[in-house]
Formats: C-alpha cells, structure tokens, sequence
C-alpha cells in the first residue's frame, strides 16, 4: 500500500536499507539503479527504498524522459552511426564533455575505453543510504539532467554550481544515471588521478588531474572503462597537468566534441586542437568543435550532415564561411536527429571527419 507521506516513508526506508547493508559496503551498481530510477536486484537492502511513492514517482520521471530519448535521439544516433562510423577504435575521447558518457556510447559504442573531461568537479560515489534528504537529492539529479535530457547539451556554468550544491554531488551520480539507464552493470568504482607525467596514479588525494576510474560491462559484453577527469583544457592548463599525456598512451581513437562553447576555434585552445587532428582516426562534431579549415583534405575525408545555419546569437563570431561552403557543394543528408546548440533536427548541422 502506498503511503501518504512520501517522505517520511522514504526516511524510514534508507534506515532499513543502512541496517541492512555493512558498513562500507555500499554496492555501486545497486547505487546506480536507485539514482536511475530503476529497481535494485531482489535480494538488495536498497530494495526497501523503492517502496516509497516519492522514490516511485522519481522512476517514472526517468522511465518518461528515457522513452523520448530513445525514441527522438538515442535510437536514430545508432542507425547514423552504423552506417558513418565504421571501423571503431579501442578509445573514444571526448574533450569538453562533462559527465555525458550518454551521447560518447551512442556514437561509439564499442569503444572498451572512454576519456571524458570537463571543469566540472569529480564529487563524491553516493550511497542513497546514507543522503539526508533522498527526495530532494534525487530532485537535484533530475534538474542537473534536465538540458541534457531536452537539448542534448549541458549548460556548464548552471550544471557546475549545482553539481556543488546537490547532496548528489560531482559528475559520478550523473555518470551513474547514464551507464545505469544505458543497460551497463557497474563493477569497479575508484577515485583515479593523473601526474604532471601522463601516469595514472591510485588515489587522486596524492595530487595531479582528479578523476574516477568506472569499469562496467553491457550484459554478455566484454568489461568497458570509463575515465572521467576534472581539467583545464586551455594550452595554460594542459602545460601544467599531464592529461594529454595520458591520453597519448592509448594510441589513435575516435573522438565526439558537441556542444564545445566553440573553445577549439581559439588560439588558447590549439594544443587540445592539434591533439584531436593527431589522435582521431575519426572525428565526429558540430560546428563548435575544430573549424573546418583546419582539415587538411589531402589526410581527412569530411562528410557534413544536416543543414549549416551558423552558430546561435551567442556565439555568432564564430561563423564559418568555408563550413557555409562545405554544406552548399557537399548536397549533405538530412539529420533525423538534433545535436548540439541548434538542437532542432531541421537546424543542427553534423560532420564525420576520417582520417585517410
């Protein structure tokens, strides 16, 4: 029977699901599911959380939004990207990404590494057990995810302020939201860091780059790893972490920049620039990513989808003619989904870049 008082319920049940569960031991995957909205194994002590009309109605606003994901994005990227994007690489790399694990295995879903970075903090791995407030945690999440759910893009500024305020903190419960609602089962959670060398070193505590280190599988798939760092991406910042270091040591990959604020078509930015021109063996981006007068058409095949409108009001310094000229001679496809700041279908232009 359904309580009348959601919240209340919901404090009772992370009390039962905390004696239940041994100090310490809180399970990530099982974590995930609840952060997710969706149910923990049978024999879970989380179990007990999901019996709360709040924790409930919180399922059914993700079992909502992840139905018109599907059916408006996600499904149509992986038609796109089995025809497009052929002959994937181990490594995908996603600059500028935030926690968007969501769009980088959509587009390249095979990968068994993922690299994502952005400003936004590492947080903490939550325990919904142990959160004073689960419903307005979980409202938080909701919120941090909203845009992203909407418009395919997180708005950084807005989402960085309130992935410090919510009990939920940091991009990992975001992280977890996706790889849980992506079908993948958690394994390994571990705090990660980077030295000025491009080591990877255990404990993020110890100084470097901070990130966290999640090692998942899809059901009757091979293991999978996703990094993500908190870094500055600018030619000051990279001078002084070893993140691009790092990167280097797995070799070519594909990469995915969206939604990038346009930071590629500065000159601060040129060292991330050269190192997607030197890394991909495919690029697949918006207008926001690596100007197209970079690509040298004696090493790079690219191929534009969709229709180029120019960037939106705030960013319209950054048109580019030769992109302009690119979608008139290049007869480019139609889009059957949004991408980027022009989240419309009918307005978003796409390009997949691959190396010769």
């Amino acid at each position: 029977m359904k309580t009348r008082f959601p919240a209340f319920a919901l404090l009772l049940a992370c009390a039962a699901a905390r004696a239940a569960e041994p100090a310490g031991s809180a399970d990530p995957n099982e974590n995930a599911r609840i952060l997710a909205g969706l149910p923990p194994s049978p024999n879970s002590p989380l179990v007990a959380i999901t019996r709360a009309t709040s924790w409930q109605e919180h399922a059914k606003f993700f079992d909502a939004a992840w139905a018109s994901l599907e059916k408006r994005q996600l499904t149509k990227i992986r038609t796109w990207t089995a025809v497009n994007l052929r002959a994937p690489k181990a490594t995908c790399y996603y600059l500028f990404s935030g926690p968007d694990y969501l769009y980088a295995n959509a587009f390249y879903p095979s990968a068994s590494t993922y690299i994502l970075c952005g400003l936004e903090p590492v947080g903490h791995i939550p325990d919904a057990t142990k959160t004073t407030n689960l419903i307005a945690a979980l409202q938080g999440l909701q919120k941090s995810l909203n845009d992203m759910l909407n418009f395919s893009f997180f708005k950084t500024k807005e989402m960085r302020e309130e992935l410090r305020s919510n009990q939920f903190d940091g991009t990992i419960p975001i992280l977890f939201v996706f790889l849980a609602r992506s079908g993948k089962t958690i394994q390994e959670v571990s705090f990660v860091g980077i030295d000025k060398g491009g080591n990877e070193i255990a404990d993020s505590g110890r100084g470097g780059t901070p990130g966290v280190k999640i090692v998942f599988k899809s059901a009757g798939g091979a293991r999978q790893t996703l990094y993500y760092f908190t870094t500055d991406l600018s030619n000051e910042g990279v001078a002084h972490s070893g993140f691009l270091k790092f990167c280097e040591r797995f070799g070519a990959g594909d990469s995915l920049v969206k939604s990038a604020s346009y930071l590629l078509h500065s000159d601060g930015f040129s060292t991330a620039r050269r190192f997607l021109l030197d890394q991909s063996a495919t690029l697949a981006q918006d207008d926001s990513g690596i100007p197209i007068g970079y690509f040298d058409g004696t090493k790079w095949k690219v191929e534009p989808f969709g229709k180029y409108l120019g960037p939106i009001e705030l960013f319209k310094q950054y048109y580019q003619p030769k992109m302009k000229e690119l979608f008139d001679t290049g007869h480019p496809p139609p889009l059957e989904f949004g991408i980027g700041y022009r989240w419309s279908p009918s307005q978003s232009n796409w390009i997949a870049a691959t190396r010769k």
